[in-house]
């Protein structure tokens, strides 16, 4: 088994008699990679460190919210100046509002928004509110796209493309599971066949635009359209997980850059500077279904956290600059450029899917589609070079099947001495 510090050993050693599985989301254990996590002292602009004393440069970026890189002084000095003043009210403050209208200017679709805590506790209101507001049961879901786990999301494929989902996990109702259809992304047969067979009980399609669960996988030509389009067709709403994309890939996200216009949209991530947030909003006239306006639920005693909110609003003015987005895009060019020179000088099969500063490495040279393909990598060698990576300071993801980030913290000195670790370590596998 390959193994971190001592001092890492130790601590995950006393996290597993305390902890379920020794952490407190399960990709961080290291169960895809075949080994133990590290545990991290501190971060500052690209790099990480180690409990042990090992400095490495980070492409997750705590999953994506560090669009700035670790603990950016305009992050810092907000979270200390809202801070002194409290830490939570339970009670409208100015910052939530700021918020909110600051993520209805940069994103035409939403018109209205409700601050929450978590990717999950977004999408799984925005499903029950567009159940709500429809009145009906069944939500069309991707195989691959992952939402969170709330028990309506949380469901795997069924056998085919007009079975109802199963459980992907102890504890959900069956029941629950069969009200979502799961389909393959990027499978417009697939899509039309079901619509075609109960579009008029469908409540909502909900997808993550680029899914970037599964590694980044891509739209083909036209698809996100077509959902667009036949949500229309049958009177259901069409909900985009932007989650991770949100604000990282432009102010407007996916939907700025397909034109698409979806009902409703769930953000997280970007717009909580680092705490924890999430947010979901849409057309006025479907979130205006919320209570205490309207007869579907939903509630937070955290939600607008003026810490979170602060942070989130630093975070994005930043972005605002001349420097913010533009910037990310020439960033994850480079990188790209420079990827795709080594794998091809190694002669090693790959695809690369980047979208400004988000970015996967397959080990495959068939196209990238959907989940299923995914999976057919080589996922022997992505072990292989994820601990070969790892031993000499650069951490990606430790597994196959999540996307990478570039932060505004990195820079072409970091991307250039990575590269060189890539090609190092793939010179010896």
């Amino acid at each position: 088994m390959h193994s971190v510090g001592p001092l890492s050993e130790k601590m995950f050693e006393m996290a597993k008699r305390y902890t379920p599985g020794g952490v407190n989301s399960p990709v961080r254990a290291f169960r895809n990679v075949g080994g133990e996590p590290f545990f991290v002292r501190r971060a500052a602009g690209s790099r990480i460190e180690d409990i042990d004393g090992k400095s490495y440069i980070d492409y997750i970026g705590s999953w994506g919210p560090n669009i700035l890189g670790h603990a950016p002084v305009v992050i810092t000095n907000t979270i200390h100046e809202v801070a002194k003043s409290g830490i939570s009210f339970g009670i409208p403050n100015p910052f939530e509002v700021e918020m909110a209208r600051k993520v209805c200017e940069w994103v035409p679709s939403v018109e209205k928004v409700r601050m929450c805590n978590s990717g999950t506790e977004a999408t799984m209101s925005a499903i029950r509110l567009a159940r709500g507001f429809t009145g009906r049961d069944l939500i069309v879901k991707f195989d691959g796209c992952y939402h969170g786990h709330s028990d309506s999301l949380l469901v795997a494929a069924g056998s085919g493309a007009l079975t109802h989902g199963e459980p992907d996990s102890a504890g959900v109702p069956r029941a629950v599971a069969s009200n979502t259809l799961v389909l393959p992304y990027n499978d417009p047969e697939a899509l039309e066949k079901i619509f075609a067979a109960c579009g008029e009980n469908i409540a909502a399609i909900i997808v993550e635009s680029y899914p970037a669960n599964a590694g980044l996988v891509l739209p083909r030509a036209g698809y996100l359209q077509l959902l667009s389009s036949i949500t229309k067709k049958y009177g259901a709403l069409l909900i985009f997980d932007e989650v991770m994309t949100g604000f990282r890939l432009g102010k407007a996200g996916v939907q700025g850059i397909e034109g698409i216009v979806p009902d409703l949209s769930c953000f997280g991530k970007v717009i909580g500077g680092g705490l924890p947030v999430g947010a979901f909003g849409g057309r006025a006239d479907v979130m205006d279904f919320l209570a205490p306006l309207g007869p579907v639920y939903q509630a937070g005693t955290l939600s607008g956290n003026p810490l979170a909110m602060a942070a989130g609003l630093a975070q994005l003015r930043e972005l605002e600059k001349p420097s913010g987005f533009a910037r990310l895009e020439e960033l994850g060019a480079h990188f790209e450029n420079g990827l795709r020179a080594v794998m091809e000088a190694r002669g090693i099969a790959h695809r690369i899917h980047r979208v400004g500063s988000m970015f996967c490495l397959f080990f495959t040279d068939r196209e990238i589609v959907n989940v299923s393909d995914v999976m057919k990598q080589d996922l022997g060698l992505f072990k292989k070079f994820f601990w070969g990576c790892l031993e000499k300071g650069i951490y990606l993801a430790p597994s196959p099947y999540e996307t990478g980030f570039l932060s505004l913290a990195h820079t072409e000195a970091d991307l250039d001495e990575t590269l060189g670790v890539f090609d190092e370590v793939l010179a010896k596998i």
